[in-house]
């Protein structure tokens, strides 16, 4: 492991236990120490290039100051452009942050956006009920605009800093207002949560081993037979999972201790969203709660869901819900593929410049398009032993697709991926492009992709 993959370890591993201690706090005293306890984490690995952070938290507060009602806009536009500048510093002669700087702003990105809409609820919810004398229905609204130490507190707050999940503001004041926190559950979902941490991370160690994403840009690669090199890509992704299951699990944990996000099954919660009804149990009655809010990863359903556009359901889930809900939901075009390729655009540009990433996620719109099509006019017109046969091609693919895209996301630029892609005849791509000619002959697609979008 590298010197920066250690001290994310160490902080995750640190995370678990002291949100124990913040359960023993009072709210003021919890807002003051996880603000605390958050700025010497970023200044401890970022040091100058705190500044980055800081500047973009502040931008967006004088944005919500002067204007609340455009702030989700603009501070979308502020957030995405300081991102640009960001990863361009070296232009302008600056030094080039660390990788927890860059944790630290993607993360504090989504904050900060989803913060600036929740303001703009808070304002538009209220002029409502002057106007009608009655109290705004809609759940999770904020009972007043944050000031400049709320924000400040909210996005520096240490739990998930560096490693998610995202939460939203007001997710972060239930946290601070809990009335009993030393009652909710901590231990059971915990371990729950830890229990496989170590098979995930000795299978992620003991396979990159075996099979070193480098490898792929030496010439001795090509050199080996087709299946052989399909197949490393096969065990890149599998790396790449048991990395992410391991450090989010671990995330998951250091927020089930501090009791972050946690709220009684009845209400509903959505990963990253936070409770969906109101919910209030009668006097006396048993309350059962769950971590919903927080969940970032569903290691199962992300590798035994049949499709491609389930399987980025359960896969870092609190981005998916906040790319949905403001990204998605408010997309230029009508079109569920082209609504899905915008979202997987403006990720790609979350995530970095490099061109892997936006040949990756540029790939899953074709990918969900070959699938519609095939579930329309093959799936629909098979029996129901035929309907099992064909999900587990489906599911074959599936993993295969993810395969393929997750090459352009570690390998990164655009020579490299491309390059590997050729050596298995991009495979993935003509097998999509070859799913959709079949519906548009065969007359499929509509029905399904009608359906899909009133899914979504």
């Amino acid at each position: 492991m590298s010197p920066d993959e250690l001290v994310y370890l160490g902080i995750l591993a640190a995370s678990i236990p002291v949100g124990i201690l913040f359960r023993y706090l009072s709210p003021q005293a919890k807002k003051g120490a996880a603000l605390s306890l958050g700025l010497l984490m970023t200044i401890g690995t970022c040091g100058i290039h705190t500044l980055h952070s800081l500047c973009t938290v502040l931008g967006t507060w004088l944005i919500i100051r002067v204007n609340w009602r455009k702030a989700p806009p603009l501070s979308l536009g502020w957030t995405f452009l300081y991102l640009f500048f960001f990863r361009m510093v070296m232009w302008f002669g600056l030094p080039a942050p660390p990788p927890f700087a860059n944790a630290i702003q993607l993360l504090l990105t989504l904050k900060l956006v989803s913060l600036a809409y929740e303001v703009q609820s808070y304002h538009f919810e209220k002029k409502k009920e002057v106007s009608s004398f009655s109290k705004s229905p809609v759940i999770g609204r904020l009972s007043h605009e944050p000031s400049l130490y709320d924000i400040l507190s909210y996005s520096y707050c240490y739990v998930g800093i560096m490693t998610g999940p995202f939460f939203r503001y007001q997710t972060y004041v239930d946290w601070l207002e809990q009335t009993d926190p030393l009652a909710l559950p901590c231990k059971v979902p915990c371990l729950s949560k830890l229990k496989l941490v170590p098979v995930y991370a000795a299978l992620f160690m003991g396979v990159n081993f075996l099979f070193p994403l480098s490898y792929v840009r030496t010439d001795d690669f090509l050199e080996h037979n087709f299946f052989f090199r399909f197949f490393y890509m096969v065990a890149v992704f599998f790396v790449f999972r048991m990395r992410f299951y391991s450090a989010w699990c671990g995330a998951e944990a250091g927020c089930i201790t501090a009791g972050l996000g946690c709220y009684p099954k009845g209400a509903e919660s959505k990963p990253g969203g936070g409770p969906t009804v109101q919910y209030s149990p009668e006097p006396g009655a048993l309350v059962e709660y769950d971590f919903r809010t927080i969940q970032n990863i569903d290691c199962y359903n992300t590798d035994f869901c049949v499709k491609v556009r389930h399987g980025m359901r359960y896969w870092n889930m609190t981005v998916q819900w906040w790319l949905h809900q403001y990204i998605y939901s408010s997309a230029p075009f009508r079109a569920y593929a082209l609504r899905a390729g915008w979202t997987m655009l403006v990720s790609a540009y979350w995530h970095g410049l490099h061109a892997g990433y936006y040949l990756s996620f540029l790939t899953i719109p074709v990918c969900i398009a070959a699938e519609l099509s095939m579930e329309s006019c093959v799936r629909a017109r098979l029996g129901a032993e035929g309907q099992k046969v064909f999900d587990w091609v489906h599911w074959f693919l599936k993993m295969r697709a993810y395969d393929y895209m997750c090459m352009g996301f570690v390998l990164l630029n655009a020579s490299d991926t491309l390059h590997y892609w050729s050596s298995i005849y991009f495979l993935i791509h003509v097998v999509a492009f070859v799913c959709i000619a079949a519906g548009r002959l065969m007359g499929g697609g509509k029905k399904e992709r009608t359906r899909e979008e009133r899914e979504k």
